[in-house]
């Protein structure tokens, strides 16, 4: 299959004609061109199938007088297939230690190099191209066009001859199942210059694309991540009595392995007849993880990293969270004195009346709204049990050192009866209060869990509760809102597990229940809310239902 090309500078917008009819000396009869030609940075482009245009017999390039500016103009036949060589990209896995590589002796003006097997969104890749000339003499810059033929997303790149240039090679949109086409690098050449052309995958861009395609999902990841924490401190609470430190927690409980294998599952069953019937049948809701795989927009270890990803946040996250927290609190010793540790009820009338409050406040406005206001309240609790269990932590340590000053001095005297039964009722006392602090230090790491699940929520409600407030002048109550239903059962919960306790928990008939839920519940975030972020919510809110009831039951 023949063409024919022709490069120009000159600044005309008619100056390229097919001859229709001629004889020997004139062209009789000619049709525009021009439409064809195609605007590069350093020169305009006409590249024409001569099986197209049977019944022209020649081309005709106008050249318009010229005084000052001075233009280049180039024209060629060329086979197609002598100038298109196939260059596979190398695989995923290879981190770029591996590369393909094609040199081009360049003859002509024009060079089409198809890039095998690039085809999928989550694939990127650097392109070096490095030209060397066999002459010096001054030369136009070399043009490298990569062309993607199912989407309008072509980069154009131009570089000087010689020269060594880099490009980047990544995809917006997949290859449709339809669509055998292949992306190309065409290569506007010099026509005595060498072309060395190498590919190797970018690990970095590789990493760039997931998140760039699948960056909407990344809060459900982070949020499972701390829903396996918070089972996993559930489960520590039942075996030693203890629960222990969030970060520790989430290092030993959050583990790919627990929940991939079963998202894996997912969405392979769903590629048999019999299971989708089934599915259907049960009015369930799509697998969102087995619809990204139907839409070519994942693969096999985009969950798992993106998994990685999540534990990341929500480690750094807690680090960020507990720092605030000492500074708070620090500043709260300093200008406010501290109250005693005491065990609060978990219902009163005025928390009733609280609750009642913000559940009309959500129904009557924005669901967002009244979750966004129990969360400060959250917030002030969380930093006042902090402060107090740094208070009663320096007095027990004061009368510590108190205790021992008594014991030295009973063991000097110890004809003293009374000496002695001071320094046993003070050991009592402060048993007493080692163990108050130790059951108070529980229950400020549960909350803050419950705290970081938390503040996800809020993250995600945000979207309702700035739209609300935006046109607020317009109308008071947000309608319809996708938060109020669930916003009414989160204020009641929390309104209790904000007074709650790990003493409470650790006796109750259904904590082994609470403690299994999450992982489940993990699961099924991750199987159906990675494109409906509005789930993720109930999720936890029914995760957090259970540790109420284990507050009471």
């Amino acid at each position: 299959m023949y063409y024919f090309m022709v490069l120009t500078l000159q600044d005309t917008s008619s100056w390229i004609y097919g001859c229709m009819n001629s004889n020997s000396s004139m062209c009789l009869e000619a049709t525009d061109l021009s439409w064809r030609a195609e605007l590069l940075p350093t020169t305009k482009v006409v590249i024409m199938k001569l099986q197209d245009y049977p019944s022209l017999s020649h081309a005709v390039i106008q050249v318009p007088p010229t005084v000052s500016n001075k233009y280049t103009l180039d024209c060629e036949f060329f086979k197609e297939d002598a100038r298109t060589v196939q260059l596979p990209v190398t695989h995923l896995f290879s981190f770029g230690l591996s590369s393909s590589k094609v040199l081009l002796n360049s003859t002509g003006l024009l060079y089409k190099i198809q890039l095998q097997h690039f085809n999928q969104i989550y694939q990127a890749f650097k392109i070096y191209i490095e030209s060397h000339c066999q002459s010096l003499k001054e030369r136009k810059p070399s043009v490298y066009r990569l062309h993607i033929p199912w989407s309008h997303e072509d980069s154009i790149t131009v570089a000087k001859v010689p020269s060594f240039t880099e490009i980047s090679a990544k995809l917006h949109i997949a290859q449709p199942q339809n669509d055998d086409r292949v992306p190309e690098l065409n290569i506007y050449s010099s026509s005595d210059c060498q072309y060395e052309v190498i590919l190797k995958t970018s690990l970095l861009q590789v990493l760039g694309q997931i998140i760039r395609f699948h960056a909407g999902a990344l809060p459900v990841y982070v949020v499972s991540n701390i829903l396996l924490t918070y089972g996993g401190q559930l489960s520590t609470l039942i075996s030693t009595g203890q629960c222990s430190d969030f970060s520790l927690e989430l290092v030993r409980t959050a583990k790919p392995y627990k929940v991939e294998p079963l998202i894996s599952i997912v969405v392979f069953l769903p590629g048999f007849n019999w299971f989708r019937e089934i599915w259907e049948s049960l009015s369930l809701p799509e697998v969102d993880a087995a619809v990204l795989s139907s839409q070519d927009a994942s693969f096999t270890l985009v969950s798992l990293i993106l998994f990685l990803f999540g534990t990341g946040i929500a480690y750094w996250s807690a680090v960020f969270f507990s720092t605030s927290l000492r500074l708070f609190s620090s500043l709260w010793l300093t200008l406010i004195r501290p109250t005693v540790l005491q065990k609060d009820k978990l219902i009163t009338p005025r928390r009733l009346c609280g609750m009642l409050s913000l559940a009309l406040v959500s129904w009557t406005t924005c669901g967002a709204f009244a979750v966004f206001i129990i969360y400060l309240q959250y917030l002030f609790k969380v930093i006042k049990l902090h402060v107090n269990v740094r208070a009663e932590q320096n007095m027990l340590h004061g009368d510590s050192d108190h205790s021992k000053e008594t014991s030295q001095n009973s063991s000097i005297h110890t004809a003293k009866n009374q000496s002695s039964m001071d320094s046993i009722s003070e050991a009592t006392q402060s048993l007493s209060s080692s163990t108050t602090i130790a059951e108070a230090i529980n229950s400020l790491k549960m909350h803050i869990t419950i705290f970081n699940l938390f503040t996800w929520i809020v993250l995600l409600s945000l979207p309702s509760l700035i739209y609300w407030f935006k046109n607020l002048r317009y109308n008071v109550r947000l309608d319809p809102d996708p938060c109020r239903s669930t916003a009414i059962i989160i204020i009641c919960i929390l309104e209790i597990l904000m007074n709650s306790s790990t003493s409470e928990v650790k006796s109750s008939k259904l904590l082994k229940i609470a403690a299994k839920v999450p992982l489940p519940l993990s699961v099924a975030m991750l199987v159906f809310g990675r494109m409906h972020l509005y789930k993720v919510p109930q999720f936890v809110t029914f995760s957090l239902l259970l540790h109420v009831l284990c507050c009471i039951v």
